[in-house]
């Protein structure tokens, strides 16, 4: 099945983007602060998103990988 109509699979999928994204930017600012309008602004977000709600997607990131480790 895949990731788009798995609901789980889609949450894991967009946290592994924001976590991407967000570690791309503290790397090289620059590479995505250029695309902030547009399609590749998606990402500009997805890192915006990691850098200020950080406590919350550490606390999902860490809720999917139980639940995919001991539930599935």
């Amino acid at each position: 099945m895949s990731a788009i109509f798995n609901f789980q699979s889609l949450l894991t999928v967009i946290l592994l983007l924001i976590c991407t994204c967000a570690y791309i930017r503290s790397l090289a600012p620059s590479l995505l602060d250029r695309n902030k309008t547009g399609l590749l602004g998606i990402f500009w977000k997805c890192a915006r998103i990691g850098e200020r709600k950080s406590p919350y997607v550490a606390i999902c990131c860490i809720v999917m990988a139980f639940s995919i480790l001991f539930i599935q």
